[in-house]
């Protein structure tokens, strides 16, 4: 017996169910994924869920996807699929309709769940049943009792026993009705607000709150040249924007009537011909005021397919992260999310370094976190952050441990398995607790997730001066540092320390000027004494000896503990101890 399939309205109150769930919550792309094949299934247009189309309108490919030899179609919908069977084994168990997306294609399939009729041939098992197909004594004579049963009784039974079915659905309908209504509804309630109303505008809206706290820039690209070069460039910044968490790419065309209000947060790259032969002119600009707040001319050995890699990364590392110049727009307007204001204060703190900067950006993403935040960004910065409390002793919060941050870090990676800036979190902290291997093959792991940001460049640099292989690590650490003029202070610490134990003192002492002394930065100023030392300037080595004694007496008395306890490389320990011996810092243990 087949049934009738969901309605399109049961179908939709599922999918954003299952799009807000704690499973889906981990993957933004089966997110992705799953609401384009829904939503074009719904619109009638089943027919274009073919495996280019969904390359093309979900992922970024260009007009070259071969399956053949890119399998992220394939890969992404079994991940897809996995997901499905794990929501509604567990969360959605209950859910009235189930979504499944058949093997073989892309098309979904829908099936009732809790409302089913049942099969004619099953059999009766309830007591009620069996008493209302009893004739009533008082409504029925003796005579008429001793009839034979008519032919239609066994089809009376099975309508019965539908209708009971009916009846037991039509309850858990309005159970779960119930339900919703409480959820959404209990703030107002408990404040004494009025009930209908409350209900009503959050029907008109399709949302309870107008401006969703993890909302992100949206980024597009136009292309307004056809040539060999623009298209390397624009596949380039496909590549590369899919992987920063910071932004939602958009591969559909962003050529339409840009709309003040939904557009504000939004943004484009413009590819255009450049001045001269083989040139591309790049252009970032606001979607709804058409303000230009990038421009780069690319020239022909720019955009060369063994260039245009890295001329896009440096483009894309100064646009798209909270530090770039989406963000800056974003808050010089007035824009900002709860999430992309948590990431600013964030960014902020890692350019300024103290007790303050720190406790502001670690409250504003507690308080993502405290309301059950979705996006892994909430998570994996917040294990950065808890890990800073701990190495630099930050009053906030009062109970910051490593296992506290590997909880927040594993969090991250939970909510993002491919997101690089989990990753990334996850790799300092092995770093920080001396597991030198693993921290390398995880900032080895956010590289190639992203290696068009810069930061996870330095990143993966950074885990591997401080594994001991400076060697390898110090050239990708100085092209981060060269390529981008706004990074954190780390960045040059981990350059420091690089060109320190490769023996170039003057590359080393470069690097060190960039290190502001901070209240808990002990490091930085031992890194600048030690330059200021090896280049002869020996009243700024007086200077800077005074001012480590006196507001690290702990640290000039013993520097080596601070070393150990940062789980320094032993080679790098020796030779800084050995160095501030020799800038006259006492007898340097």
């Amino acid at each position: 017996m087949q049934h009738a399939p969901p309605a399109a309205p049961a179908v939709r109150e599922t999918l954003e169910r299952l799009l807000a769930s704690e499973t889906f919550g981990r993957s933004e792309r089966a997110r992705e994924l799953l609401r384009y094949l829904v939503e074009r299934e719904q619109a009638g247009e089943a027919d274009r869920l073919k495996g280019f189309s969904i390359a093309m309108d979900v992922f970024g490919k260009d007009g070259d996807f071969d399956s053949s030899t890119d399998a992220v179609v394939r890969v992404q919908a079994g991940r897809l699929r996995e997901l499905l069977q794990q929501y509604f084994a567990n969360e959605g168990i209950d859910e009235p309709v189930r979504i499944a997306i058949p093997r073989g294609g892309y098309v979904p399939a829908y099936e009732l769940n809790a409302i089913r009729l049942p099969e004619p041939a099953e059999a009766v098992g309830t007591p009620i049943a069996a008493l209302l197909e009893q004739p009533a004594e008082s409504d029925i004579g003796a005579d008429t009792a001793a009839l034979p049963a008519p032919p239609a009784a066994a089809p009376a039974v099975s309508v019965l026993r539908q209708l009971q079915f009916f009846w037991a659905a039509i309850a858990l309908v309005i159970v779960m009705l119930g339900v919703l209504i409480l959820r959404q509804g209990s703030g107002t309630l408990l404040a004494g607000g009025d009930t209908p109303s409350t209900i009503e505008t959050a029907g008109a809206t399709n949302s309870i709150s107008t401006a969703p706290v993890e909302t992100l820039p949206l980024v597009y690209i136009a292309m307004r040249t056809n040539s060999d070069e623009a298209g390397r460039v624009a596949a380039s910044l496909r590549a590369g924007l899919t992987g920063f968490d910071t932004v939602n790419f958009i591969s559909r065309d962003a050529d339409r009537s840009p709309d003040p209000a939904a557009d504000a947060a939004s943004f484009v790259f413009d590819i255009m011909p450049g001045p001269g032969t083989g040139d591309i002119t790049l252009e970032l600009q606001s979607v709804a005021t058409g303000r230009v707040l990038m421009s780069r001319s690319l020239t022909a050995a720019d955009s060369a397919p063994s260039t245009v890699e890295g001329s896009v990364a440096a483009i894309l590392s100064s646009a798209v992260p909270a530090s770039g110049t989406i963000y800056n727009y974003i808050e010089q307007s007035g824009l900002q999310t709860d999430l992309t204001q948590c990431l600013i204060l964030n960014d902020k703190y890692y350019l300024d370094q103290n007790d303050k900067t720190h406790e502001a950006a670690y409250r504003c993403l507690e308080s993502l976190a405290s309301r059950s935040a979705k996006s892994s960004l909430v998570y994996s910065e917040l294990a950065s952050l808890h890990l800073e409390a701990v190495s630099d002793h930050y009053a906030y919060p009062p109970d910051a441990s490593i296992d506290k941050a590997l909880t927040f870090a594993h969090r991250g990676v939970q909510m993002g398995p491919t997101s690089p800036y989990a990753h990334r979190a996850y790799g300092y902290i092995n770093s920080r607790v001396g597991n030198a291997e693993q921290a390398v093959s995880w900032m080895r792991k956010a590289y190639e997730l992203n290696p068009y940001d810069l930061a996870m460049a330095a990143a993966y640099g950074y885990g591997l001066i401080f594994a001991g292989e400076y060697a390898e690590g110090t050239p990708i650490m100085a092209h981060a540092v060269d390529t981008s003029s706004g990074h954190p202070t780390w960045w040059d610490f981990g350059l420091f320390v690089g060109e320190f134990m490769l023996g170039d003192m003057k590359k080393a002492a470069a690097a060190s000027t960039a290190l502001r002394t901070t209240a808990t930065k002990s490091h930085y100023l031992a890194a600048r004494l030690i330059s200021a030392r090896a280049l002869g300037r020996d009243a700024l080595a007086a200077r800077l000896l005074d001012e480590l004694t006196t507001k690290f007496p702990k640290f000039a008395a013993d520097p080596r503990a601070t070393f150990v306890e940062r789980r320094y490389p032993a080679d790098l320990t020796d030779r800084l101890v050995e160095a501030l011996r020799a800038a006259g810092l006492g007898s340097a243990s």
